[in-house]
């Protein structure tokens, strides 16, 4: 009897899924149905990809160029490290594909371009909007450069697409870091020397006639006076 009272409660808390009894027929077991998770809506994924700071920061690079802001974009990206290093390792890409280059790397003419030799001590000495001025400038005179060049490949017919290329990604990426400035207010701290352009010492320029020359300029300034004063700023900025 005892032994029939402990069967008996066994079947009552293993439910549907009991062996059947002796002698019943078709066994009731729960319908078991395989339904797949519910798919994220388009406005869901949107989000969760806003919401990786990885797929932000790529979002806002891509953006950047076109002059488009990004919702949730910090309004100092240049801050990241990684942001600056990605322009600058496109550059020496561009440099290290122009140094072999025999034809169509040639300019017609000669293109100015700022002078990029740091004295550090000098720049350490240097009032911080003298500083962001030297930037200003040295952005706009390579960005004047490089529309130049691009000018002068397009009447060339030995002109690669991969050297298009990479002037293409020059330009984009003068734009972005021209952006990427004015978010950190280094425009407002140019304009605020007193008398900017009386009192301001002369950008230094000389002149290059080669993709190769103008691709290692724009590498250098971007590894020295930019990365100089951007690291300053940020830091400035965190204080």
């Amino acid at each position: 009897m005892k032994a029939q009272e402990a069967e008996s409660e066994r079947s009552e808390d293993q439910g549907w899924e009991d062996q059947p009894r002796r002698g019943a027929g078709c066994v009731n077991r729960p319908l078991q149905t395989h339904t797949s998770p519910p798919r994220p809506s388009s406005h869901q994924a949107w989000l969760s990809f806003l919401g990786c700071p990885a797929s932000l920061l790529l979002l806002s690079l891509l953006l950047l160029p076109l002059g488009l802001p990004v919702l949730g974009a910090p309004p100092r990206l240049i801050c990241d490290s990684r942001v600056l290093e990605r322009y600058i390792l496109e550059a020496r890409e561009a440099e290290n594909v122009t140094m072999g280059c025999a034809e169509g790397c040639s300019f017609s003419e000669n293109i100015t371009v700022p002078d990029t030799k740091v004295n550090f001590y000098a720049w350490k000495r240097m009032e911080v909007e003298q500083q962001a001025l030297e930037v200003w400038q040295g952005l706009a005179l390579l960005s004047e450069a490089i529309l130049r060049g691009q000018a002068l490949l397009a009447n060339s017919s030995q002109t690669s697409e991969t050297l298009q290329l990479h002037v293409d990604k020059a330009i984009s990426g003068l734009r972005s870091l021209t952006s990427l400035l004015r978010a950190l207010g280094s425009q407002k701290e140019a304009i605020s020397l007193p008398d900017a352009t009386a009192s301001a010492i002369p950008l230094r320029t000389f002149t290059v006639d080669t993709l190769c020359k103008f691709f290692r300029i724009y590498s250098n300034f971007l590894r020295g006076k930019l990365k100089l004063y951007t690291g300053e700023a940020c830091r400035r900025g965190d204080r």
